[in-house]
């Protein structure tokens, strides 16, 4: 690979995310703690106004979330039940509903939105339908107002992966309140970062309550009735009594003050990712290769995109154009990834699972044989790198 010209990330982390975490590392305690409650009283009341709960990870938030609904003390989803999921997805937007006994059925995606596509989600309802985890692919959205109506209407309990899409509304709403729960990630690469770290919001109280004990090993000491259960199993140490199943899913209180610093400037990082997606989209249009060759995606109507990455959708049969344009660009130094994952049904987990795949998905298709996206960055982009961005780009169409 040629000198690095354009990654998918750069550093992130400014100087107060710095002091914030060596003034943890200095402390005496570095594991959850007071800067865990911290950053979930922010987000809550600041980003999402639900409960939320932080955890080590966007994927630990979506596995909290399944084993939450599958849990004898909830049982709203029991094994064999159905859960609706795009097929352009990310691996752990999929696996928790298979590691928690439930059923997965693609939908395909729209190609205006790179989302589910709502008529084929309409299709894939059935009576064993009870849930559909929803992904909002590279910050973008779908129709929430008609997709929360047909979700209404079937009684289909909405799970929002908004891993990629902190910041982005529909009508002035934030993803990741449409539905019962939602899940943020707080990764490197993500709009902001935490180094590994994530947040599970739920609507309903108590099921955050039992998320909270399933995300510390089924025990009850950090419950807002820890001292009614102490009460009730006076024969049990108060800090020793296990009330449910458990994980290990904890954050640390470095990551959490990491992201309480990167929450502060939100606002600042969201202008500074929209200022790049279109400095980068209006240079490229200047070229008459662009709509011929490829095309970016547009805002949709009612929606404020915190773009992700920058999408890029080629004009090609050729099945083995998009791997050489990738190839050619990361040998340019131009980093680049797949759309998420591509088109998650061709896999071969789910191959070596025996999950079944269902009606053709042509839109998913035709994303992951056309479509691949470039990182968008905290720090605004250069006129050079720009430049130098550019002409990569054309030279290897």
């Amino acid at each position: 690979m040629a000198r690095l010209i354009y990654p998918l990330t750069e550093s992130v982390l400014e100087k107060a995310d710095l002091n914030a975490a060596i003034k943890v590392i200095k402390s005496t305690k570095i594991t959850m703690g007071e800067k865990t409650k911290k950053i979930e009283n922010y987000f809550k009341k600041k980003i999402v106004k639900m409960n939320a709960l932080m955890v080590n990870s966007g994927s630990s938030a979506n596995l909290l979330i399944f084993q939450c609904l599958i849990n004898p003390m909830v049982k709203r989803l029991k094994p064999g039940d159905e859960v609706l999921v795009p097929a352009i997805c990310w691996s752990t937007s999929l696996w928790p509903i298979i590691q928690s006994g439930l059923k997965v059925k693609f939908v395909d995606i729209d190609l205006d939105t790179l989302n589910i596509s709502l008529s084929d989600l309409e299709k894939k309802i059935s009576k064993k339908t009870k849930a559909l985890m929803l992904v909002h692919a590279l910050g973008n959205c779908t129709d929430m107002k008609k997709l929360t109506n047909i979700c209404k209407k079937n009684n289909i309990i909405l799970i929002e992966d908004t891993c990629e899409a902190l910041g982005s509304t529909y009508r002035n709403k934030p993803l990741g309140t449409f539905g019962e729960f939602s899940s943020f990630s707080f990764y490197y690469s993500h709009h902001i970062t935490s180094g590994e770290g994530g947040m599970v919001c739920a609507k309903n109280s108590k099921y955050l309550e039992i998320i909270k004990s399933l995300r510390s090993h089924g025990w009850s000491r950090d419950l807002i009735k820890s001292k009614n259960i102490a009460n009730k199993y006076k024969n049990i140490d108060k800090n020793w009594i296990f009330i449910n199943s458990g994980f290990n899913l904890r954050p640390t209180d470095i990551n959490a003050a990491i992201g309480i610093e990167q929450l502060k400037r939100i606002k600042k990082i969201l202008s500074i990712r929209k200022y790049n997606f279109f400095k980068i989209k209006n240079e490229l249009i200047k070229n008459k290769k662009y709509n011929q060759q490829f095309s970016i995606l547009e805002n949709q109507k009612y929606s404020n995109i915190a773009w992700f990455g920058i999408p890029f959708i080629l004009n090609s049969k050729d099945k083995n154009y998009k791997l050489s344009v990738m190839e050619k660009l990361n040998n340019k130094g131009v980093m680049t990834r797949p759309i998420i994952s591509g088109n998650f049904a061709k896999q071969p987990s789910i191959k070596l699972y025996k999950i079944k795949t269902g009606s053709k998905l042509h839109n998913a298709d035709l994303i992951d044989k056309n479509a691949f996206f470039l990182g968008l960055h905290n720090i605004k982009i250069t006129t050079k790198k720009l430049k130098l961005l550019t002409e990569s780009i054309y030279s290897s169409l």
